[in-house]
């Protein structure tokens, strides 16, 4: 079962039309082609609404299959769901979506302000944060809020294209997390852009969503520095509007 992923390929969909190709014991459905962006990588999965020809389902979240080749729709309460074969219109959450691709996108920002191996990260409509090895808080909350709206303020646009696992391993600086590393398996490995030119301001491999550019990212505030380890901090974000 596998899925196409058209929240990959093109972002800013807030409705599309799928087949269901496999209902889960769970109560889920797996769909052909979706919208709906599956948990991973410390984003959420998407939420939103389905209907068919005499129902609809709320979507509460969205995961892959065991395998990861496929895309499953969890509704939010017990309901009956459609069977295989039945085509459906998928309707996203977008307001929560495009935080998490606002939310995304600056997370990459910030690894760039704050050039240390990132040890961990999550992703939230209100609030994200990165972690870094730093073993000493080398950088204050203003230093890095002028530097953070300095760069989305810049208009950076945001692109990706793909490169081969030999590739990657011929550049592993490219990796910028300690506890993740990029899915492997299907040949080619998707790159996150930040900028134009030969010298992009970022450039790692992401599975997740993003916006077109940086200024669409908006203001953005900077949490407290946290102590969370010998040599761990976890720097936090805050969307302000």
């Amino acid at each position: 079962m596998t899925t196409e992923a058209l929240f990959r390929t093109e972002p800013y969909l807030k409705t599309a039309r799928a087949e269901i190709i496999a209902r889960t014991e769970e109560g889920g459905v797996v769909v052909d082609r979706s919208i709906f962006y599956p948990r991973g990588g410390g984003q959420p999965g998407d939420s939103g609404r389905i209907t068919w020809d005499g129902g609809t389902a709320d979507i509460a979240s969205t995961v892959k299959t065991p395998d990861g080749q496929g895309i499953v729709l969890v509704p939010a309460e017990p309901a009956p769901m459609p069977y295989e074969g039945t085509e459906i219109e998928m309707m996203i959450d977008w307001d929560r979506r495009h935080r998490y691709m606002r939310m995304h996108t600056a997370l990459h920002l910030l690894s760039v302000v704050v050039p240390l191996p990132v040890t961990g990260g999550q992703i939230g409509a209100e609030k994200s944060r990165l972690d870094f090895e730093m073993p000493e808080v080398i950088y204050d909350r203003e230093f890095l809020q002028a530097k953070m709206n300095g760069l989305i303020a810049a208009d950076h646009p945001v692109t990706d294209d793909l490169i081969t696992e030999a590739e990657l391993d011929a550049n592993p600086g490219l990796v910028k997390t300690l506890s993740v590393q990029p899915p492997r398996g299907a040949g080619t490995i998707r790159l996150v852009r930040i900028g134009a030119g030969d010298t992009p301001v970022d450039l790692q491999p992401c599975g997740g969503t993003h916006v077109a550019s940086t200024a669409e990212i908006g203001a953005v505030t900077v949490g407290k520095i946290e102590n969370k380890g010998k040599s761990n901090r976890r720097i936090s974000l805050l969307l302000e509007g």
